[in-house]
């Protein structure tokens, strides 16, 4: 953990390696999440909702629906136009409310509220005024199904709010790991209630967690051998977190006080630069190329300089295998989501086509996000698709280039000389001037001057007016400008 007044930064090593890299920046921390002691100021029964004093420059908003008791069936629950569900029922002006805040506050408007409770952990979602156990509905398997609805029954005891909802990655999950989360949930939901019970006046009860509190939450596992920090204040503040909510990982906490940056120790920075770029590497002398567009990502496998020792079709299984190794580490390390389409090298033997899919069910076994594929296509395709959990590393850290408008292309220099003569000539046709003057980048500028310079004294020719160059340093290769004279 790298811990900036600006930014906060995880990294997961594995086997000396940089699997995945997680970050916050507190300029960008949302207040989604919070649980907040709201005032009623205002009952509005046109709309069916209120305005909330929340302690913000702006009340909040809540629904009526975001009210109502949450039916433990969808045969059952209130008819949002019957006069039970009247807000004048539920909300009246002066009175507290817990509430958790569902958007953030967007220009003018204040943020969206619900009194529905919840506090999510990694593979559970804990709704205190709900009175059963939901299971998403992708884990479609009916004995998985029994199995997680029994393993909760006997986790939670009968003296304590039963309201859970079994996320889709618990699927699978042992009796132990679903009851770490529930007691994580069970004592952070207590300290809500205790919180609530020490605020009088509108105002935080409670934030969503910070980055490095989720780290421990969700990565602390008993495959974890150290936790590192490289600030003494956060790691004071972790190890109070960990005695509380996170028993058993305050032994793995480490201060680091080395005087080399942490990310630089363990090669992370390196990495990091590497994972911005397309071409990936293998080992073999093959390569990956990694495109991500809009609708989708494409990687491509290659065996580029890598000749093998045996034959081709040996060759390129091998690369295919090694791909898969670096292929599934890159989908974590740039946390790429959506669908994902792997263009292996084409394999003749159908042994070995099997071979590289068993593979690829093995390393997305250690992946954390859901993912599942499809078997080889007749294009020697396969189909991927992973779940989107945020922004990917190249969507946090970069932006459009401001030069290529994010195509990734700029035109060459050739193809803008010959644009610029097109509009020379458009210019000379639609306007009475004494010439024209040229302002374009230094390298259009060189190529006007030298290689396209018998171009340049033709069309003077023709348009029977000279032509005047002057280049500008700040000028992009795609920016010009022509100036009637």
């Amino acid at each position: 953990m790298n811990i900036a007044a600006h930014e906060k930064r995880v990294a997961v090593i594995e086997n000396g390696v940089l699997q995945e890299v997680h970050f916050e920046r507190e300029n960008q921390r949302g207040i989604v999440g919070n649980i907040y002691k709201g005032k009623i100021t205002r009952v509005l029964p046109g709309m069916q909702a209120a305005f909330v004093d929340i302690g913000l420059e702006r009340s909040g908003f809540l629904h009526v629906s975001d009210v109502m008791p949450i039916a433990s069936d969808e045969s059952a629950g209130i008819d949002l136009n019957s006069k039970e569900a009247d807000v004048r029922h539920w909300l009246r002006e002066g009175q507290s409310i817990l509430v958790q805040v569902l958007k953030d506050p967007l220009g003018s408007k204040g943020a969206r509220l619900s009194a529905h409770l919840s506090l999510a952990s990694r593979y559970l979602v804990h709704m205190p005024d709900l009175d059963h156990i939901g299971i998403s509905l992708r884990i479609e398997a009916e004995e998985e199904r029994e199995r997680l609805q029994q393993v909760m029954k006997e986790a939670i005891g009968s003296d304590y709010p039963r309201g859970f909802i079994i996320r889709t990655v618990a699927e699978g999950l042992s009796s132990e790991e679903l009851r770490k989360d529930i007691n994580f949930l069970q004592n952070l939901w207590q300290d809500v209630v205790d919180s609530a019970s020490t605020v009088t006046k509108p105002g935080v009860v409670y934030q969503d967690l910070s980055l490095l509190m989720r780290a421990l939450r969700d990565f602390a596992n008993d495959k974890v051998e150290r936790i590192r920090i490289d600030n003494i204040d956060m790691y004071s503040e972790l190890c109070r977190f960990s005695d509380k909510f996170v028993p058993g990982v305050r032994e793995k906490l480490e201060l680091y006080s080395s005087n080399t940056p942490i990310f630089d120790m363990y090669g992370v920075e390196e990495e990091l630069s590497r994972a911005l770029e397309r071409k990936v590497p293998l080992k073999s002398g093959g390569h990956i190329v990694i495109d991500q567009t809009e609708a989708m990502t494409t990687i491509d496998v290659n065996t580029g300089g890598y000749v093998g020792m045996v034959n081709l079709e040996e060759t390129i299984f091998k690369t295919n295998l090694e791909a898969v190794r670096v292929l599934t580490r890159q989908l974590r390390l740039r946390n790429l989501g959506g669908i994902i389409i792997v263009d292996f090298i084409d394999m003749s033997e159908e042994e070995h086509k099997a071979q590289v899919l068993e593979a690829l069910e093995k390393a997305l076994e250690l992946d954390y996000a859901r993912t599942t594929f499809s078997p080889l296509s007749e294009l020697g395709l396969v189909e991927m698709t992973r779940k989107r959990t945020q922004e990917s590393l190249a969507q946090f850290l970069c932006e459009p280039c401001p030069m290529c408008q994010g195509k990734g292309r700029i035109k060459s220099v050739q193809s803008i000389c010959y644009e610029i003569f097109r509009e020379i000539n458009r210019e000379a046709n639609a306007y009475q001037s004494n010439g024209f003057l040229i302002v374009a980048a230094n390298s259009v500028i060189d190529a006007l001057q030298n290689d396209e310079s018998f171009g340049l004294g033709e069309l003077e020719i023709i348009i029977g007016k000279p032509i005047k160059l002057q280049p500008e340093l700040s000028y992009a290769q795609e920016m010009y400008d022509i100036v009637l004279m």
